[in-house]
């Protein structure tokens, strides 16, 4: 006899566990941030990474897009707006039209630009979270649970914590779901083509409506991507676009600069990286296991699955295949947390969806177990992901044997 899981994920011990996590991490935050000073009590810039976002709309507002990839003069004008700031560095990888969106919080003092971007940060994640719930007729009746499970979610904590833009990865594809879902597939292009500014988190996507031949899909992401790089060569002219194009192609050689701390990151190429010492074959490991999950999510893409499940397959590929995912982007899966449970939940045969429901859990608390890769050199969310995806793709194919009797027109 096992150990009986169904009795562990049940809606009111799911509420229990994430009201204490909640808590333990949201009072971590505060009381880690409650020093005076612009430093944490880890001895962190208060906002990490969004001292980089401020320092890159500072140099939009001067307009000095020849700096916007200067390894130099960045920290110097990091240091004139935030003296504290003075030695920390930024690997520059964002393309020049994330300076511009930026300018209008680089106008402010760091210290309220810094609690706009957060709260704004927030509001996105809450917005997001709420139209994929309003989708979910299932979870209707499960209001209170999926509150404190949106806020226990270690990636949003994350999300805040380092100040990053990742909400705005997230609003890209919950606009794109909602596109999908009311048929409009140049919408859902446009939405997903803002990617752009992330295009690590697009490769998933492209892979997946072009071998489905989506082209509406398409045509709306190439429309949109060229629209942001047009905006930045109106702002700035043609050379920081070829900065940024430079920097793209040597990003493989600046990659120990820009994970510094691989275990902090969730995705196959470094969950290879860190396995396996040698880096020709742990390449080599990545490219196979790549294919494989295209292979997977293609196939869940050309079954009858409902959306929700094609659609979460797609975002967890897409973690699984960026090229660099670090904690925070994760926050892209909350979609498809409340996409499966609805799914999960609808289910009038509940022992059958055990498997997924124990998986769908495991992927939600092992962010939290990350550093311990630190030693072990193992990151657990990769291969658990990865067995999400493949129950997504074993119900795609017990439809197709079954007949095919899973209706794609479901939403």
């Amino acid at each position: 006899m096992g150990f009986p899981f169904h009795t562990l994920i049940t809606p009111k011990r799911l509420r229990a566990h994430g009201l204490i996590l909640a808590v333990c991490l949201w009072s971590v935050y505060m009381w880690n941030m409650a020093t005076p000073g612009w430093f944490d009590r880890a001895g962190n810039l208060k906002g990490t990474d969004f001292l980089h976002f401020y320092t890159l709309g500072s140099l939009a507002l001067a307009h000095r897009g020849a700096d916007l990839y200067s390894l130099q003069a960045q920290p110097e004008l990091a240091a004139q707006r935030v003296p504290a700031a003075a030695g920390i560095r930024y690997l520059p990888l964002y393309p020049p039209q994330l300076s511009i969106f930026f300018a209008p919080f680089a106008r402010l003092s760091y210290p309220s630009a810094l609690v706009l971007w957060l709260t704004l940060s927030a509001l996105i994640y809450g917005l997001c979270c709420y139209a994929v719930w309003r989708a979910c007729p299932n979870l209707q009746h499960h209001k209170t649970t999926v509150l404190i499970l949106a806020l226990a979610i270690p990636a949003f904590w994350h999300l805040i914590a380092w100040g990053q833009t990742s909400a705005l990865a997230l609003a890209c594809f919950t606009l794109a779901f909602l596109a999908l879902r009311s048929d409009r597939e140049f919408l859902a292009g446009v939405a997903l083509g803002c990617l752009i500014f992330k295009p690590q988190l697009g490769l998933a996507a492209a892979i997946v409506f072009l071998v489905t031949l989506r082209w509406k899909v398409i045509a709306g992401a190439m429309v949109s991507a060229l629209g942001e790089l047009i905006v930045a060569w109106l702002y700035y002219g043609l050379v920081p676009l070829r900065q940024w194009v430079r920097v793209l192609l040597d990003a493989p050689h600046l990659l120990p600069l820009l994970e510094p701390k691989p275990y902090q990151t969730h995705c196959l190429r470094t969950f290879w990286t860190m396995l396996v010492p040698w880096p020709s074959v742990s390449f080599a490991l990545y490219i196979i296991s790549a294919i494989v999950v295209s292979g997977l999510t293609v196939a869940c893409w050309r079954s009858r699955l409902p959306l929700s499940l094609r659609y979460s397959a797609l975002l967890i590929s897409t973690v699984l295949l960026a090229p660099h995912l670090t904690v925070y982007d994760l926050v892209i899966l909350a979609p498809a947390f409340l996409l499966l449970s609805d799914w999960i939940v609808g289910q009038p045969d509940q022992s059958a969806t055990l498997y997924l429901k124990f998986l769908l859990y495991l992927a939600f608390a092992f962010p939290l177990l990350g550093p311990l890769a630190r030693w072990t050199h193992f990151q657990l969310t990769v291969p658990v992901m990865a067995a999400v995806l493949y129950g997504i793709w074993k119900i795609a194919a017990k439809s197709l044997i079954l007949g095919g009797t899973a209706p794609s027109a479901v939403r």
